[in-house]
């Protein structure tokens, strides 16, 4: 994990308990050597808790408003239930690095 989300992860393990998070992973680019501060974005990937729908989107984009100031750089946030192409789900995988789970 790089040291941009290290220096951090307290305040993501904050976000992630206020906005009912069940599990939460970083992957891309900023798990391994090519992540460019500055330059290059912030992909997570998210499990909520169980929610009432009205709840859902006040809790997603609570989360992704955090970590955008958290991070100060675009942040891109998708949920693994939404996920249908396999293609992009094996990249998540082979890439993935927990952060936070509530179990």
């Amino acid at each position: 994990m790089n040291s941009h989300v290290t220096r951090c992860l307290d305040d993501v393990v904050a976000a992630c308990v206020r906005h009912h998070v069940q599990r939460l992973s970083l992957f891309g680019s900023a798990t391994g050597d090519r992540f460019r501060p500055g330059e290059s974005d912030i992909d997570f990937v998210v499990e909520f808790q169980p929610l009432e729908p009205g709840a859902y989107a006040s809790a997603y984009f609570g989360l992704l408003f955090d970590l955008d100031l958290l991070f100060g750089t675009e942040v891109d946030l998708v949920e693994r239930s939404a996920i249908r192409n396999r293609y992009f789900l094996e990249e998540i995988e082979e890439t993935e690095e927990s952060l936070f789970d509530a179990a």
